[in-house]
């Protein structure tokens, strides 16, 4: 199962890169949750809008078709997370620190930064640089860090969440305390190392049915407010799953957690 599970989650993380990518050129602006903010001060908002949406799609591109893919999503993760660094972090930190669910874009951010890490892991292609072959382990927390995150919002706000569960589906505060049980489970298990493959697997299952019964009804239900919010969600899920399942081949995270040490004290030697 792991032989084809591990290329599809690269294709679904690579699609969400492009789909994201492609709303910047069909909103004319940033996506929030690659940039949530652009000062005024500073000229070209719209052209480095286009330039950030050409270069998700060329990544997306590249990871599926290119022969230096490895490279590019390595590349690739290095500057989301400093975006997250630069941009998220100080923006949420001028706003409103001390509400988990106001970092929900830094987190998604995070995420997509740890999952193009991830796929660079997952594949075979020439070395990159010292720092960089040291970060790209630390990418397998991002994505259990934010499951255990978004679990705990499950808890703190369970009526906006159980909203967002479809009306056919009876017990929606059931499932919004089920979901948050759930993402949390899959978040400690990868992190802890307790069946981090199976905890991966269930993850990437879960969010994928969220993609289909709850992310794409909405989506074509409300395709414009935000700047394609909605659809930002369901390209968002889509990379997210395709990380799970990418987690699931790639070896346990505490190998991996092992394996950035020994980088780390290779360097320092």
């Amino acid at each position: 199962m792991l032989r084809w599970l591990v290329p599809m989650g690269r294709i679904f993380y690579a699609i969400g890169l492009i789909g994201i990518g492609v709303q910047h050129f069909i909103f004319a602006d940033f996506i929030t949750v690659i940039l949530p903010s652009w000062p005024a001060s500073i000229p070209g908002r719209l052209l480095f809008a286009y330039a950030t949406g050409a270069a998700l799609v060329a990544a997306g591109a590249a990871i599926i078709f290119a022969g230096r893919a490895r490279t590019v999503a390595a590349i690739t993760g290095a500057v989301l997370l400093a975006l997250v660094v630069i941009v998220q972090v100080p923006a949420q930190m001028a706003v409103n620190p001390g509400q988990l669910a106001a970092w929900t874009h830094a987190f998604k951010e995070l995420t997509l930064c740890g999952g193009a890490w991830v796929v660079a892991e997952s594949l075979t292609g020439p070395r990159l640089t010292r720092h960089l072959e040291s970060l790209m382990p630390a990418g397998r927390w991002f994505l259990p860090i934010t499951a255990i995150a978004f679990g705990i919002d499950h808890f703190l706000y369970p009526v906006p969440i159980a909203n967002l569960v479809p009306a056919w589906i009876p017990g929606s505060l059931f499932w919004t305390y089920f979901a948050g049980a759930a993402l949390i489970s899959a978040g400690v298990g990868m992190s802890f190392n307790i069946k981090p493959r199976l905890a991966a697997l269930m993850l990437g299952m879960m969010i994928f049915v969220w993609l289909l019964i709850l992310h794409i009804p909405r989506a074509i239900a409300d395709p414009h407010s935000g700047n394609g919010n909605e659809w930002s969600s369901v390209f968002e899920a889509l990379a997210f799953s395709g990380i799970a399942f990418c987690s699931c081949g790639a070896g346990t995270l505490a190998r991996r957690v092992g394996t950035l040490a020994d980088a780390l004290q290779t360097s320092s030697a």
